[in-house]
């Protein structure tokens, strides 16, 4: 007969496509993400929590690349034939259902910033997750232009607060109108029947998204019958005559050596379009505003090359994009990318009120910086660990928590070592482990004497690589103190 085996234990794994983070990684977003905060506030942003899960009707219909809302998200129906409900797929939805909401309490303009996480039901890959944090801030009921500019001021600043210096990134700016006017232009839209040719309209806006990774040469061929890949698969084009494509490409290399030089030649692209001319004009607004407050070529400039996937933008769209190289997963050198991006979305709240209001925002990938970060060496991928308090003798364990308590009033993170105390080894090497600066030692002689053994393990560990053995004898890392010096002495070491 054979033996029972019992319940299956569970797998010790995260779920496909989420990962566990732990100490450095968790203190490092947590740093990044006040340092953002500090940004939004002194801008005079203020915070605001949402749900983690909202209505499916509150998200909508505004997911890349999809025509049904639950695509994309992690969505389930109530228990009591309840509406369909889903995990957040950003930070904006939730915003847009709050300003409705809440719309004769709050401000106008509303300028609110939020923080977290936010999941996405897509497959996951390399550095694709399911789950990730992102960091918003959000101004409702702005129409001006000037909300705009100021969230791209304001972007330039969030990069720089967190570490990433001038000449390390630039933030690319681009108005939707703009691109429509350019549309109308090629005859792929007409504004008086916007449904037509919008298929080919949305292969182009894809195609002019993927000049970065295409180029001219890709994307001209997206325009028109379509491009095979080096697998040999097939991407359908738009269908675009050459002249309509010329239109297309001459949008994208429309970029001057000013602001002024990149809006002349998109003013002369849309023609009569008047969706077009208005877009135009919003940029020059833009440009002027950001050069009063010294936003320079250097940090921030027009670029009709960014398009933004999302459908749900109507206006100035922008994205911050990583200059610095880094290499690929074979070694290959390339540019980092996009970190950021936003721009306006005047319909979103008007799904809930039937009322269109203006709303202008921007996205920053908070993981997204931290790889940066991490790739150029700027952050040092471990926190420092606390002073570890070793047991010598169990029957003192009040005394050995007072040591700690001290450090702690201190300001000195510090923690009594709560394993098996008969090997003392055993304890240094928890403290190692740990990443603790020292390691407090007091035997029953040193208590008697009213002192303790201050190790220093930093100092401890580069003696043990380079001293000589009487060097080591010395034993130079391991000091006495008085027990009331104990907090200058710890600080001392810390210090160092």
């Amino acid at each position: 007969m054979a033996k029972d085996k019992g319940p299956r234990r569970p797998r010790a794994e995260a779920p496909r496509g989420f990962r566990d983070d732990f100490g450095a990684e968790v203190a490092e977003r947590k740093a990044m993400l006040d340092t953002i905060a500090g940004v939004y506030h002194r801008y005079g942003f203020d915070p605001l929590e949402t749900p983690a899960i909202e209505t499916l009707d509150a998200l909508g219909k505004h997911l890349p690349d999809v025509d049904r809302p639950h695509d994309g998200v992690f969505a389930w129906t109530e228990e009591d034939g309840g509406p369909w409900i889903a995990l957040r797929y950003d930070l904006t939805a939730p915003l847009a259902r709050v300003a409705a909401q809440y719309r004769n309490d709050l401000p106008s303009p509303y300028r609110r910033y939020a923080m977290g996480p936010v999941w996405r039901n897509e497959k996951p890959g390399p550095g694709r997750f399911r789950q990730f944090t992102q960091c918003d801030a959000d101004t409702v009921g702005a129409p001006s232009v000037a909300a705009d500019a100021e969230i791209c001021a304001m972007l330039s600043d969030v990069l720089e607060a967190v570490g990433i210096p001038r000449g390390d990134y630039i933030v690319r700016v681009n108005n939707r109108k703009v691109l429509n006017g350019v549309m109308e232009a090629a005859g792929l839209l007409d504004p008086a029947d916007p449904d037509t040719h919008a298929e080919a309209r949305g292969i182009v806006l894809r195609a002019i998204d993927k000049l970065d990774r295409l180029g001219v040469s890709g994307v001209r061929a997206l325009l028109g019958e379509g491009r095979k890949d080096e697998s040999g698969d097939v991407t359908a084009g738009a269908g675009l005559s050459d002249a309509q494509a010329d239109v297309v490409m001459g949008f994208l290399d429309a970029r001057g050596a000013t602001a002024a030089e990149t809006c002349a030649r998109l003013r002369a692209l849309v023609g009569a379009s008047a969706l077009g001319c208005d877009g135009v004009a919003e940029l020059e607004t833009i440009a002027a505003l950001l050069e009063a407050q010294s936003y320079g070529p250097d940090r921030i400039v027009l670029d009709p090359s960014v398009v933004r996937g999302l459908g749900y933008y109507t206006g100035p769209v922008f994205e911050a994009e990583l200059t610095f190289e880094i290499l690929d997963e074979k070694g290959r050198p390339k540019q980092f990318g996009s970190v950021a991006g936003g721009g306006r979305y005047d319909d979103l709240v008007k799904r809930f009120t039937g009322q269109t209001v203006p709303a202008t925002g921007v996205s920053v990938g908070v993981d997204r910086l931290l790889a940066a970060l991490r790739a150029k060496g700027r952050l040092a991928g471990a926190i420092p660990g606390p002073v570890v308090v070793t047991v010598m003798d169990r029957t003192r364990m009040a005394d050995y928590f007072a040591m700690a308590a001290t450090l702690r009033e201190a300001g000195i993170r510090a923690e009594v070592y709560l394993g098996n105390p008969r090997n003392f080894g055993n304890q240094l090497k928890y403290a190692d482990r740990r990443a603790a600066p020292a390691a407090i030692i007091q035997g029953e002689d040193e208590a008697a004497r009213g002192v303790v053994q201050i190790k220093d393990l930093a100092l401890g560990a580069r003696i043990a690589q380079d001293a000589s053995l009487e060097e080591w004898k010395a034993q130079p890392a391991q000091s006495e103190v008085p027990l009331a010096d104990l907090v200058d002495a710890v600080r001392r070491i810390l210090a160092r």
